[in-house]
């Protein structure tokens, strides 16, 4: 049987964790010949980092241009953490395909800089297409002015289009193992899912009814590599594998990579220089107790958002503020998370059980990871409009709503985070029915507002 070796290598929610980057780079750059591929499965950018806080992800692409990389599809963070112009521009300068089979334009045209698939030949004349799709979080992509569609629906629409024109097909998700799972269940005629979003660590992938699943990790923890062998004769798959490929038995680093790096870094410090305020005295942060700074941001994010009450964990802030002038730079270091605000409305029995929750040994020292959250541990609830009255075991004995009883049967209206409205931290705020997320701002963009008010 004569056979072709297809080599796909892939990157996901690498999270601008830019620590083993260069070895990844390098070990690609060595080993891609003309049989081979190199996609990247989106997350690749993270607010985060100050390299892509100052280029708003154009230093990412630049990053993936330097790599290699031939196909891209896009995660939530490049999604839904920029603003629609900054995500509609970010692509301006790349040099590779940008694959998303279920994001449109507000008026449902599909935008300028992505395709649903395309179809890559080999030497040998092997035809493969590569699908993209994203997490679909409907109502973030709806307030940024873009349409974003059931990805399996989409996925399915373009299988069905493309099967009989091609010999391999690959999809590249952003949807996360569970609904690359449910995908290969329900899609026929796909090969090789490459997946990513829920950062899962396939050493060898997951085979779902006939259908390969690989992912990689975070951070660039792993490069993943996926062999395709294909009989020439009959032009199907004869053999597939996955496995994982460790920075850490890697040594050589690739120069360019580490040039473009390092430039990136300078240029991120000079645009976050930016003065915000000039502060009269130190203001310190405490993730276990009230501290002037948690309180100035949580009554700032409740005034942002027009309400009365609010409520916040003090773990969001990273670092005191020091006496003197302090700049943009300043402000993401401390708060560097993607978060957005939000108002969410809540019953008095909902908002009471939250309150009591959050009080909890478990949730003040929660180490988080994900729902945007980039610190260290979840901390102390603060409060603005709210108090709450503790016995000497901390436990809740009452609640105050504006000076009055806290009412279990009445609505209320709570300016908070929109981490809080994902998975499992707040179950009463994830159900709540109505939440309003304010975008494109994120959490330090009302902090800064708030300084700059203050001491400019």
């Amino acid at each position: 049987m004569s056979v072709e070796r297809i080599t796909i290598y892939h990157t996901n929610d690498i999270h601008s964790g830019f620590d083993t980057w260069a070895k990844l780079v390098a070990y690609i750059k060595q080993h891609k010949d003309p049989n081979s591929l190199y996609v990247d499965l989106g997350d690749h950018a993270d607010r985060s980092h100050p390299i892509t806080e100052a280029t708003s992800g154009a230093g990412n692409v630049s990053l993936l241009n330097e790599a290699g990389v031939e196909y891209a599809t896009i995660g939530n963070n490049e999604g839904i953490t920029f603003s629609h112009d900054e995500l509609d521009s970010l692509y301006t300068n790349a040099q590779f395909k940008v694959l998303i089979s279920n994001l449109f334009t507000a008026e449902g045209k599909r935008p300028r800089w992505t395709k649903p698939y395309a179809i890559h030949q080999t030497k040998n004349g092997v035809k493969i297409a590569l699908i993209g799709a994203t997490a679909p979080f409907k109502q973030f992509y709806h307030q940024l002015d873009w349409k974003i569609t059931p990805p399996i629906e989409a996925i399915k629409q373009c299988v069905e289009e493309v099967r009989d024109k091609v010999d391999v097909v690959i999809v590249l998700s952003h949807l996360g193992l569970f609904r690359d799972e449910e995908l290969a269940e329900v899609v026929e005629g796909i090969d090789v899912i490459l997946g990513a979003h829920t950062h899962h660590v396939l050493e060898k992938g997951k085979r779902r009814y006939g259908t390969l699943i690989a992912q990689a990790g975070k951070h660039g923890a792993y490069l993943g590599k996926v062999t395709i062998d294909v009989d020439l004769k009959t032009k199907t798959v004869a053999a597939d594998e996955a496995e994982l490929i460790d920075p850490d038995s890697l040594v050589e680093e690739d120069d360019a990579t580490l040039a473009l790096l390092d430039q990136l870094n300078q240029d991120s410090e000079t645009a976050l220089a930016k003065h915000i305020a000039n502060l009269p005295r130190v203001l310190p942060v405490s993730w276990q107790e009230e501290s002037e700074a948690s309180q100035l941001l949580c009554d700032a994010l409740t005034e942002w958002c027009k309400e009365e009450i609010g409520m916040m964990n003090a773990g969001v802030l990273l670092e005191t503020f020091t006496e003197g002038p302090v700049t943009m730079q300043d402000v993401h270091r401390s708060c560097p998370h993607p978060i957005n605000p939000c108002v969410v409305e809540l019953t008095g029995a909902a908002l009471r059980s939250t309150i009591i929750r959050s009080f909890s040994t478990e949730m003040r020292t929660l180490a988080l990871k994900g729902f945007g959250f980039r610190g260290k541990v979840l901390g102390r609830m603060i409060f603005t409009g709210i108090e709450v009255e503790l016995d000497k075991y901390e436990q809740v004995t009452e609640v105050l709503i504006l000076g009055k009883p806290l009412d279990l049967n009445q609505t209320y209206t709570i300016a908070t985070l929109d981490m809080y409205t994902f998975g499992h931290l707040y179950p009463a705020i994830a159900d709540a029915k109505k939440k309003t997320y304010y975008m494109p701002e994120l959490l330090r963009d009302v902090l800064s507002w708030k300084l700059g008010q203050i001491w400019a």
